[in-house]
């Protein structure tokens, strides 16, 4: 699917926010752990969550999902499913990683891979940390990489955990901490890559009775007596999709407001919210919308936005066509994900004419004559997403692989629709 994208100028647009992928993640599993019926309220249906509904459907765990709901019998802690069984998260890094602690509560080691990006993105910290706490992995190719079995048991206990690559390693190990067989006490070391993912499963865990006393983001205690019970659970919307609206009114100009999301948010893509602000957005709150406008020139800035890490790529296209040098820091775990976010934003923003060139752990962008041309993603859903704002600003630019949108936001180009067109 190749979608062409027109130079637009001062759009006016009202869209709602797509339900956040990060939480239906931890929701779906939490309450697949839990001891009761869950009802999860606006679930993200996409390519990435149906990978975690059909994992947890093959360990045993009886799922139910309809277009505004999935109802979720929990197996109380204990995963069933026969020998050998194998779950296939295809490109889903947050679905093996979030799931990697969990199998250990199956009656039978279970193995976990992917897709052929998958099993160039590391895991080695997280199972090193596992190991201590009781789990017996292989690694079937690569020491480090999946694909890997998983066996042994949560025993529990004291470790740590490098927390530098991926968040997503922390929460793993937390949400399924409640039913080790001894309270969990992890720190982490390093800087946290994405800390404020880690509120987002502190949150889901609480909201399903887990008990966590926290020190920040450097130490957890999780304890083994307060179990996850069914409840109902309502997703809020997600800041990482509705950026691209945001990204919208500031590179084309105009307005877009975007409803249903919950404005004190521990989302950490908010801060893209800040950042649009300092480079001469205007944005409004209300009780459950955001809206930003722009009728003026942008300027660059310099950030930090190692807790936003979803937002990064969109940053970057409004960056390109600001007026002053930006500067992007804190961003080196971007090589980790769907696909070296850091090294292709930059190369295909270079197609495009910018200016742009990475630095370890930081991108620069400075101003440049812009041009069409054809983008491809390499698969990525982000990359496809935010460089499709970009084309709208700039005309002329194509977007090959469009349909890998599906991984987080499948309704994208249907929203988008009334501006192409």
């Amino acid at each position: 699917m190749i979608v062409t994208l027109p130079k637009r100028r001062s759009v006016d647009l009202t869209v709602t926010a797509p339900p956040s992928k990060s939480y239906t993640h931890r929701a779906l599993i939490a309450a697949a752990l839990a001891r009761g019926t869950s009802t999860i309220i606006k679930p993200l249906l996409a390519e990435d969550t149906n990978l975690t509904i059909t994992a947890l459907a093959t360990l045993g765990v009886n799922i139910s999902a309809g277009e505004r709901s999935v109802t979720i019998e929990g197996c109380d802690g204990s995963f069933s499913c026969p020998p050998g069984t194998v779950l296939d998260l295809e490109n889903s890094g947050t679905s093996l990683r979030l799931l990697s602690s969990s199998v250990l509560l199956a009656d039978h080691p279970v193995t976990l891979t992917g897709n052929a990006r998958m099993q160039e993105r590391p895991v080695d910290p997280l199972a090193h940390t596992l190991s201590v706490l009781g789990a017996k992995i292989t690694f079937k190719k690569k020491p480090g990489f999946p694909p890997l079995t998983i066996g042994g048991s949560l025993e529990g206990g004291t470790t740590s955990i490098d927390g530098s690559v991926s968040s997503q390693f922390a929460s793993s190990v937390l949400m399924a901490a409640p039913y080790s067989r001894k309270p969990v006490t992890l720190a982490i070391t390093g800087t946290p890559a994405s800390q404020s993912y880690l509120d987002i499963t502190v949150g889901v865990m609480a909201k399903f009775g887990a008990k966590i006393h926290r020190e920040k983001y450097k130490l957890f205690e999780v304890s083994n007596q307060d179990r996850y019970t069914g409840c109902t659970y309502v997703i809020e919307g997600d800041y990482s999709s509705a950026s691209y609206f945001f990204a919208l009114a500031a590179i084309c100009g105009g307005k877009v407001t975007v409803n249903d999301l919950t404005p004190d948010s521990v989302q950490g893509d908010r801060l893209l919210l800040g950042a649009l602000t300092k480079m001469g957005c205007h944005v409004t709150w209300s009780h459950t919308s955001v809206t930003v406008e722009n009728e003026g020139i942008l300027s660059g800035i310099t950030i930090d936005m190692s807790s936003s890490p979803d937002t990064v790529q969109t940053l970057c296209m409004v960056a390109a066509v600001a007026k002053t040098p930006t500067v992007i820091t804190g961003i080196g775990h971007l090589k980790y994900k769907e696909s070296d976010r850091l090294a292709v934003t930059a190369e295909r923003l270079r197609q495009l004419g910018a200016f742009a060139e990475t630095d370890g752990n930081r991108i620069i962008i400075r101003p440049a004559p812009l041009h069409g041309g054809t983008i491809d993603p390499a698969n990525d859903h982000r990359t496809a997403m935010s460089f499709a704002i970009l084309g709208l600003g700039i005309g002329g630019v194509s977007i090959t692989g469009a349909e890998c949108v599906n991984k987080s936001f499948p309704a994208f180009w249907t929203m988008l629709s009334g501006v192409i067109e």
